[in-house]
């Protein structure tokens, strides 16, 4: 069933319109005819609205609402993920797998070794793209919510947009003791936001893990292999949802 995002006020009893570039996709990509049922969410309550094409209108799409899925499919916990420019086309495929996996933001960060630079100019045409992915990523996934791509910051901008997130993880090639990182993750409780850093390809400078332990973040280790920077999120990713999916390991 395929799914789409609409804005709260589009919703309106058992009426549902959808609007924008969807009409076209659903009318002329999908083909899609009335009383095909299709899945529709607000991007914000996690709800899924199921509902039925009732009329095509020039400009938009008028759905009947058959039923709304309380059980949402969002994690329990909101994840952050700064992620450290990569180098090319890396950061889209990061973004698409980390909304896959429940990721609630994605915060790119320019670290010291990140060797991708990006002006004002083209990092706002590039957070734009990184926006429309992770929406086609959600509606792929069918999740509740459209991750936010936030704007490219630096390193101590992104120590303080998650100062106050209470866990902090910090995968570091030079951290060991896989049962401390074991226990710390079986420590880890559904509800609780959690922030991750994670290195571009030359990986943190010294001064970086410095202060980020200081704000609080815990060294971890991802095993005795090197990951690349497009791996590790993914891998950590893969750990926190394993963990804290409702349903999932005690």
């Amino acid at each position: 069933m395929y799914q789409f995002f609409v804005e709260p006020e589009q919703i309106q009893g058992k009426e549902i319109w959808i609007r924008g570039g969807d009409v076209n996709h659903i009318r002329n990509v999908l083909r899609m005819r009335v009383g095909q049922e299709l899945s529709v969410s607000n991007g914000m309550d996690g709800r899924e609205y199921r509902c039925q094409i009732a009329a095509f209108q020039e400009d938009q799409i008028l759905c009947e609402l058959r039923f709304v899925k309380e059980e949402g499919v969002e994690l329990p916990s909101r994840i952050y993920l700064l992620q450290g420019l990569p180098k090319a086309d890396k950061m889209e495929t990061i973004i698409q797998k980390a909304v896959e996996l429940g990721v609630y933001q994605v915060i790119p960060v320019a670290m010291h070794r990140s060797v991708v630079k990006l002006d004002e100019r083209k990092g706002a045409a590039r957070v734009a793209r990184w926006q429309s992915i992770a929406e086609a990523a959600a509606k792929q996934s069918r999740r509740g919510v459209i991750p936010l791509v936030q704007q490219v910051i630096n390193w101590d901008q992104a120590i303080e947009y998650v100062r106050e997130i209470p866990v902090k993880l910090l995968p570091y090639e030079l951290a060991e003791d896989m049962d401390r990182t074991r226990a710390i993750l079986e420590g880890l409780e559904p509800g609780q936001d959690i922030a991750v850093f994670i290195g571009p390809e030359g990986g943190f400078e010294e001064r970086e893990v410095a202060s980020a332990v200081a704000a609080g973040a815990v060294p971890v280790t991802l095993g005795r292999r090197i990951l690349r920077t497009e791996t590790a999120g993914m891998t950590v990713l893969s750990w926190l949802m394993y963990r804290l999916e409702k349903g999932g390991a005690p």
